[in-house]
């Protein structure tokens, strides 16, 4: 085997090692998900799953609400996806394009924002919103883990608005557009692969957010997945089966959106790389 086989073979075994790495967590909680309690703890360990248990998800189904702690999520996290994007595009495109006083302390009180832990702010968010009726509410969920993500897209859609070529806006100004016109109708199609990467840190923020879901609401019929999976853990007994396979279930529509988008995360997390 010459040297540059030598080389390759090398390669290959590191990717196949890190893939593997990556791909032993969820494939362990599948073959935990179908392994009976009793099973769980043997002496050999069970390698490959047991699809004769997989009527543990029917159980999981039939009695644990986790359909609508599923549909809680999504709620959450595609309102959270949206606002986010909506509230950010126009303090990025004015970070970006826009001299003003106060810009450099604008934009640090904007990262400032992501310094503080969500175990500090929760305390204070729970009496504002106490006063604004929005406690025990998707909504206000919602709220919340937008003013968490709204800082971190703002910061990365200035980036991608920096890489236009302002003549581009000064072409469609020449054309008759307003200064809105050209926020929506050039710099939103210009930086659509970067919203789909903010879009993918928006969605998995608020499909897996535990302290504000478990502070601010209470109702169990509002309850997350995140939140739920939390409440197996008890204190003489944890059925690890059922978790694993409420685990499973609860990571499919995550990694299916992330699959859906990947192509745009991609191309925008190189966008501007071959620039010249």
């Amino acid at each position: 085997m010459g040297v540059l086989s030598l080389r390759q073979g090398l390669h290959l075994a590191a990717i196949l090692g890190l893939l593997g790495a990556a791909a032993f967590p969820p494939y362990w909680m599948f073959v935990t998900s179908l392994t009976p309690s009793a099973a769980l703890f043997a002496d050999r360990a069970r390698l490959l799953p047991t699809l004769s248990e997989a009527a543990a998800y029917r159980e999981v189904f039939r009695t644990i609400p986790v359909a609508t702690w599923l549909v809680n999520s999504a709620i959450v996290a595609t309102g959270t996806t949206v606002l986010s994007i909506a509230l950010a595009i126009l303090p990025a495109y004015a970070l970006s394009r826009f001299r003003f006083r106060g810009k450099g302390i604008f934009g640090f009180a904007l990262f400032a924002t992501q310094m503080l832990p969500e175990a500090m702010l929760v305390v204070p968010l729970y009496g504002i919103f106490a006063q604004m009726s929005l406690l025990d509410s998707l909504i206000g969920l919602i709220l919340a883990n937008t003013a968490f993500t709204v800082p971190v897209i703002t910061w990365i859609l200035k980036g991608a608005i920096d890489g236009i070529p302002i003549e581009v806006e000064e072409a469609a100004r020449i054309d008759g557009c307003s200064r809105i016109d050209i926020v929506l109708a050039v710099v939103v199609p210009l930086v659509a692969p970067t919203l789909a990467a903010a879009a993918v840190i928006a969605f998995f923020h608020g499909w897996n957010e535990y302290v504000f879901a478990q502070t601010l609401v209470s109702s169990e019929a509002l309850r997350t997945a995140s939140v739920g999976l939390a409440g197996f853990v008890g204190e003489l007994s944890t059925p690890v089966h059922s978790v694993m396979a409420v685990s499973v279930i609860y990571t499919l529509p995550a990694v299916i959106f992330y699959l859906f988008v990947q192509r745009y995360v991609v191309s925008g997390m190189t966008a501007g790389s071959v620039k010249g």
